[in-house]
């Protein structure tokens, strides 16, 4: 298992960053802000898919208003994504939400900044600290047009830019006296190993909590696998609390089910089902890309650990599955299901994916009703 980075806890709405807690999976709303039932409806569909905290884009003035409809019917704690407006982030206080996505850094005024922070102690209300390499302060990015090439030392200089000015926003806070406790930060980039770098030396810096995120990853295929990547190195070291899969698609929540896929795959979170399937060859007697598209469709919905293989041949199929609760090997004309590699029933080619669907809902109900393990 992954030893976690030792964070300060802070409380978003009920969900707790860093310290012991699981780490958390967030995304943002894709809404018009201004559109409350078509933002509720989103949320509401995110929450179905396992998203345990959202962030609405805070724009201008009627979006801020329009978030104290939307806190009030919304299942999940919301943040308010804000920048450079500090009467956004009033307002936003006073529409209950959860969290501000707020650098005090970008509101050059500090009794600007004291108002904010003024209002959001009243309420105990945390900051999200976010950085990203692309909207560094302009001297920043000026030196960086200056080193052109994407090499290691260019992004080893970026990385500690980043820190640097998470550090200055964070000090800011600090010196306000609304440190440890609410405070939590996000250091993001487009590049991977920028991204992984920044994170790193902020992780060595500050015991803030961290949110994890790769920005602007792309559409889904690419950004998936760019975030899986990015996220998945620093998850692997104990580095992250919270995190937000960013990818160009109309739903949120396919940034979800791939956040979730991240923490399942490295064995940090593991609540809802997982398929296995064969890459298939040229001993493949059935056409197994149907079922397994059938068979993913079929255990999206389930919210038990349970792993499932679709398997195409004797060589992948029960042997190299043993670790699958229950699995199937087509054939000609015929195949088998298996659990825990062993052999079950055979049925025929028509009637199997029938079968293993109803086998898989046995025991995902068996899963659901068993009581919950004690505490170690």
């Amino acid at each position: 298992m992954v030893a976690r980075r030792k964070s300060i806890p802070v409380n978003v709405g009920g969900v707790v960053i860093g310290g012991a807690a699981p780490i958390a999976v967030q995304t943002m709303t894709k809404t018009d802000t201004r559109d409350v039932k078509a933002t509720l409806r989103q949320i509401h569909e995110l929450k179905e898919v396992g998203c345990e905290i959202v962030r609405p884009a805070v724009p201008d003035r009627e979006a801020a208003e329009a978030l104290k409809e939307i806190v009030k019917g919304s299942p999940l704690p919301v943040i308010a994504d804000i920048h450079y407006d500090h009467t956004l982030a009033l307002l936003a206080i006073e529409a209950g939400v959860a969290c501000l996505r707020l650098n005090p850094g970008n509101i050059p005024d500090r009794d600007k900044v004291i108002k904010v922070v003024t209002a959001a102690k009243e309420r105990q209300i945390p900051f999200r600290i976010g950085v990203n390499a692309g909207s560094l302060p302009e001297e920043v990015h000026k030196s960086m047009r200056e080193d052109h090439a994407i090499d290691r030392d260019n992004r080893e200089q970026t990385a500690d830019r980043m820190v640097e000015v998470a550090l200055g926003h964070c000090k800011i806070l600090e010196e306000l006296d609304y440190g440890p406790g609410f405070i939590k930060v996000s250091l993001k980039s487009t590049d991977v190993w920028t991204n992984i770098m920044a994170n790193r030396k902020f992780a060595a810096a500050r015991a803030y909590p961290i949110h994890l995120g790769v920005t602007e990853s792309g559409p889904v295929e690419a950004g998936s696998i760019r975030s899986a990547v990015g996220m998945g190195i620093l998850l692997s070291e104990g580095i992250g609390d919270t995190i937000r899969v960013s990818l160009a698609t109309s739903d949120p929540r396919e940034e979800v089910r791939v956040a979730h896929e991240i923490l399942k795959t490295l064995a940090i979170r593991n609540e809802s089902a997982t398929l296995v399937a064969c890459p298939t060859c040229g001993r493949l007697e059935y056409d197994m890309v149907p079922m397994v598209k059938a068979v993913e469709a079929h255990i999206a919905r389930l919210k038990v650990p349970i792993t499932v293989a679709v398997m195409g041949c004797v060589v992948n199929g029960p042997a190299e599955a043993r670790h699958a609760d229950i699995g199937v090997t087509g054939g000609r004309g015929k195949g088998v299901i298996f659990k825990r590699g062993k052999l079950y029933k055979t049925v025929a080619q028509e009637e199997l994916l029938a079968v293993l669907l109803a086998e898989i809902d046995v025991i995902a109900a068996e899963r659901a009703s068993a009581p919950a393990p004690l505490p170690l």
